[in-house]
């Protein structure tokens, strides 16, 4: 024995229900994800449905912006699933997965957010 805990004796009992409550976080992650899918085919199609060019064009802004905003939600839940999962683990490749996968989040975050704030100030009526 080196002195070293394994994750799963750390948390005994806890560890199975940890686990448990990290996949219901990703299954509610995947669910936020099929939702901002589904309406945002619902909000392409109703702006297709649209006669008007300047019409359709703000109905499809406001899809894509609300696209980004469920985007963002899942993976902010993605993240707090694999906090979960690297803090009941402790190993090191955990650590390293985690941090590549926060980076890679908020750079897609940063982009996001970019490109709702750009939509949302061209659909914003001029004074």
């Amino acid at each position: 024995m080196t002195g070293v805990v394994e994750g799963g004796e750390m948390f005994g009992a806890a560890t199975v229900w940890l686990e448990t409550l990290a996949g219901a976080i990703d299954l509610l992650s995947i669910a936020v994800l099929l939702i901002g899918a589904l309406r945002f085919v619902l909000g392409v199609i109703r702006g297709e449905a649209s006669r008007d060019g300047e019409r359709r064009l703000s109905i499809m802004n406001t899809a894509r912006r609300e696209l980004g905003s469920y985007i963002l939600a899942g993976l902010e839940l993605l993240i707090v699933s694999d906090v979960i999962h690297t803090a009941i683990t402790l190993e090191l490749d955990g650590l390293i997965f985690l941090g590549g996968l926060v980076l890679i989040r908020s750079v897609i975050s940063f982009f996001l957010e970019r490109e709702i704030e750009s939509l949302s100030k061209a659909g914003a009526p001029e004074r």
